[in-house]
């Protein structure tokens, strides 16, 4: 049996896709508005066409059939992206929300602080954050950026280096005054330390361990009193009193400024990775859109002269 050269029906091909995807003949003709007998009319139609079983039937379970799962995965592809541009057309008549998801410290902490600057330049578009560590499709909406960290940046169409961020000791300053020795390494080792531990995925990232080697003291014995998979909840921790952490930078920068955290070195761990900003393949077609990444750019820009 051969497949002919011309594409077949369009519509044939559509009924096939929400059959497969929805499962039913039931369910696809009430999705497309028609009746279950034209449904199986035009998968008639798209069989004799490519001259292959599309549709296996157990009672009233609809399945597809080996030989036709690849080409409704394929098709089915196609659909999604045809739903996709039609949003794009839908929210450009509408005005579209202005989204960007992103690593819950890193929208909480850094670009959280700095969204005030921007959002008076938005005027009637919705900004929406999303936070979670959750990556999104690298075929992202095309209204949404992407902030997040490392190689992971790579998946997607298109990425722009924010920055690298630096480590270092902080802690309350209520803390420091009764722990005055927290500012030298040696008068760390018999304090309460906040440790940050982002998962085996980021094994590179500066921990307590590696601070000490960095001033000497490769063998050093200290004390953890809570080990935290989020930068914001142990900075928060920190400026509670609980103890000293090894801060992030561009996380701890408001906290600084407002008092409620010390910098206690001016010794520094380099992050291993930068930080980043990515979109897809139209994201930057929304005039909104283009004006965030450049004011974005022009933050990041901003920030390291002041580093």
């Amino acid at each position: 049996m051969t497949v002919k050269s011309y594409l077949p029906p369009l519509r044939a091909v559509q009924v096939f896709e929400a059959v497969g995807r929805l499962g039913s003949v039931g369910g696809a003709a009430q999705e497309l508005g028609v009746t279950p007998g034209a449904i199986s009319q035009q998968l008639k139609v798209l069989e004799e066409h490519l001259s292959i079983k599309l549709i296996n039937k157990d009672g009233r379970r609809t399945a597809i059939s080996d030989e036709a799962l690849a080409y409704h995965k394929l098709i089915s592809e196609g659909f999604d992206r045809l739903r996709m541009a039609h949003k794009v057309v839908e929210r450009a008549k509408m005005g579209a929300d202005l989204k960007v998801s992103g690593l819950p410290t890193l929208l909480l902490k850094w670009l959280n602080p700095l969204l005030h600057d921007f959002q008076s330049q938005l005027n009637d578009v919705p900004l929406r954050l999303e936070a979670t560590h959750l990556e999104p499709d690298p075929d992202m909406p095309v209204d949404m950026f992407r902030l997040t960290y490392g190689s992971v940046a790579q998946r997607f169409p298109h990425a722009r280096m924010l920055f690298t961020d630096r480590c270092f000791p902080a802690c309350a300053p209520a803390f420091l005054e009764k722990h005055p020795g927290a500012r030298t390494p040696e008068g760390l080792l018999g304090l309460p330390l906040i440790e940050i531990d982002w998962g085996p995925a980021y094994n590179a990232v500066p921990r307590w361990a590696d601070w000490f080697a960095s001033q000497g003291m490769p063998d050093a014995k200290f004390k953890t009193v809570a080990v935290h998979s989020l930068s914001s909840s142990a900075l928060e921790a920190a400026a509670g009193g609980q103890g000293v952490v090894l801060a992030q930078r561009s996380f701890a920068r408001f906290d600084l400024e407002l008092g409620r955290l010390v910098r206690l070195s001016d010794h520094y761990l380099p992050m291993p990775l930068p930080y980043y900003v990515c979109w897809g393949e139209t994201t930057l077609d929304q005039p909104k859109a283009r004006e965030f990444l450049n004011w974005l750019m022009t933050i990041c820009q901003k920030l390291a002269t002041e580093a």
